[in-house]
């Protein structure tokens, strides 16, 4: 099969991989249907070390089942299924707990990426959920933002604690941050401030319910956000950098609660006697993307909500380095990818 994969930073090349096999009773083979780029994909696109084997990518899929294992029951062949970014028994205490990203049998993707033509899933039966709509459908898009960038920002909007009437800043315009403006809309938010300078994608924002944005930065922005509202008691920060953690603790009101998305792309943070006074709740972290899936999924089968609209060019899987070249260069908010 092809497939994409990371050899070091700016060098993805799609090539031949072995096809997936049953490994486990409990496995299967998913044919993919349609992947995307991730935001964090760009991290190790910016600064992964050159190696000579490479590393297999994409973590966010959708496919038709193509083999299962025997010990596999609650699928067949022929379903169309989406995968949360990692996989999980769906049994263990930590998943009982709906708390998946801490499966005690769960891991990530990376012997199949799903950037390729199939991906080979660890307990397909905790982890893959039946899609009740064709291959074709024009809804893929929106239920393949529930692999992870939708199902990321409802987990941020739900621990940073958002209620209907609320007022929320969203810090950060990338995909996940879009997600968390729809996530905060869905909950009932009656004000959203977005934080993010790529008028383009607040624009969208603004469609996806956003009802104000601020696109200046540092001191000016945080000044900009407190003028407009005295303070946020709810705070998502969708970026992962530390000019964006230091805009929320700036605007956030004491009391309040940040939840941060973004993968963090620093070690140390303000965590001294000075945020220590103001009783400032830290929460958020990796989503547990399969406790939400069928949550949310009537939402998008409905069309109560649209995720797929952060999807803006899609691209076939021979330009996937295309993909992350025009991510990485801001041209591209998240690219699709079709086998």
């Amino acid at each position: 099969m092809r497939a994409a994969v990371m050899y070091g930073a700016g060098d993805v090349r799609v090539e031949d991989r072995p096809d997936p096999k049953i490994a486990q009773p409990t496995d299967a083979v998913v044919r993919v249907v349609a992947s995307c780029v991730c935001g964090s994909d760009l991290w190790p696109y910016a600064s992964m070390p050159a190696t000579g084997t490479g590393r297999p990518m994409g973590h966010e899929f959708l496919g038709v089942v193509e083999e299962t294992g025997a010990d596999v029951t609650g699928l067949s062949a022929g379903d169309l299924v989406v995968a949360p970014f990692t996989y999980s028994d769906n049994s263990c205490d930590y998943c009982a707990e709906g708390l998946h990203i801490s499966c005690r049998n769960g891991g990530r993707y990376g012997f199949d990426g799903g950037q390729g033509e199939a991906v080979r899933v660890p307990h397909a039966d905790g982890t893959l959920v039946r899609l009740p709509v064709a291959p074709d459908s024009a809804l893929l898009p929106s239920l393949l933002a529930l692999s992870d960038v939708m199902t990321t920002g409802h987990h941020g909007a739900l621990t940073a604690g958002v209620t209907r009437g609320d007022t929320v800043l969203v810090v950060g315009d990338g995909a996940v941050g879009l997600c968390s403006v729809i996530a905060a809309r869905r909950l009932g938010a009656e004000r959203i401030v977005l934080a993010g300078r790529h008028p383009a994608r607040t624009g969208l924002g603004r469609d996806l319910g956003a009802t104000d944005v601020v696109a200046e930065r540092g001191e000016e922005g945080v000044a900009r956000i407190r003028e407009l509202t005295g303070g946020v008691g709810k705070v998502v920060e969708a970026v992962g950098t530390r000019p964006a953690l230091d805009t929320a603790l700036g605007a956030v009101r004491d009391g309040g609660t940040i939840s941060r998305l973004g993968v963090p792309q620093y070690e140390q943070g303000p965590i001294g006697p000075a945020v220590f006074m103001r009783n400032i709740t830290l929460t958020g972290g990796a989503s547990p993307a399969r406790a939400y899936i069928e949550h949310l999924m009537p939402d998008v089968l409905d069309g109560t909500i649209t995720p797929g609209r952060v999807f803006d060019e899609t691209f076939a899987l021979g330009r996937t380095p295309d993909a992350y070249r025009a991510m990485a260069d801001r041209r591209v908010l998240k690219a699709l990818i079709r086998p």
